[in-house]
């Protein structure tokens, strides 16, 4: 799904415009921002590849960071699988049924859970600079949890009051945002399901995971 060209230049404007960090900062409760967040995953297989994508009401969630000490990083972030589109429709029909996701007919499974762990980030969060870190955590699929590590791109954006009123609060945004783009990888049989013989050429068993996050203090 391609963000908006205007959210793409709001958020290019902000990292140019970030201020210095001010030392000592306190942990803040951030919740994750629908649009323009997304979450996508991958199947590459020999004889085909496709992309389910899910955005806005199908992604949630929540962190605790302290930008002075992004190591201590908590929280969670939650994908509907019952929004993932894949461009086909009887394909996302497949995937949704009782031998894949099981979302349909049982609850439980109807959400991809991340849950992390601990956060391997060197230093404070810089407003405006992009930084690398391996955020470790769990992920359960369909009921079924794997410790896993997801390689990460963090941008801290710190507006002022004056920027805010100027038009920044109208996507949703607030005095301290973070920017999170992530991507891992797992696979069917992590999560108990069994990609068929006769589909092999087709699915592959290994899914790439990949998040495009922006969140805002609560």
């Amino acid at each position: 799904m391609r963000r908006p060209a205007l959210a793409t230049g709001v958020f290019a404007f902000l990292v140019a415009a970030g201020a210095p960090l001010v030392a000592g900062a306190d942990p803040i409760a951030f919740k994750l921002l629908p649009n323009p967040s997304r979450a996508s995953f991958k199947s590459d297989a020999p004889l085909e590849t496709f992309v389910g994508t899910a955005a806005g009401g199908g992604l949630a969630g929540t962190l605790v960071a302290d930008p002075a000490k992004p190591a201590g990083t908590s929280g969670q972030v939650k994908v509907d699988l019952n929004t993932v589109s894949t461009g086909v429709s009887k394909r996302d029909a497949d995937m949704r049924s009782k031998e894949y996701l099981d979302t349909e007919a049982a609850e439980a499974n109807r959400w991809a859970i991340f849950d992390i762990k601990s956060v391997d980030i060197a230093g404070p969060l810089q407003p405006g600079k992009e930084t690398p870190a391996k955020v470790r955590g769990t992920l359960t699929i369909r009921g079924k949890s794997v410790d896993t590590v997801a390689d990460a791109r963090v941008v801290y954006i710190k507006l002022t009051p004056e920027q805010l009123e100027g038009g920044q609060k109208r996507f949703g945004l607030t005095s301290d945002n973070l920017k999170v783009r992530a991507n891992l990888e797992t696979t069917f049989t992590n999560h108990g399901m069994q990609v068929p013989q006769l589909f092999f050429l087709k699915v592959n068993n290994t899914i790439q995971l990949e998040t495009d996050l922006t969140f805002v203090k609560q």
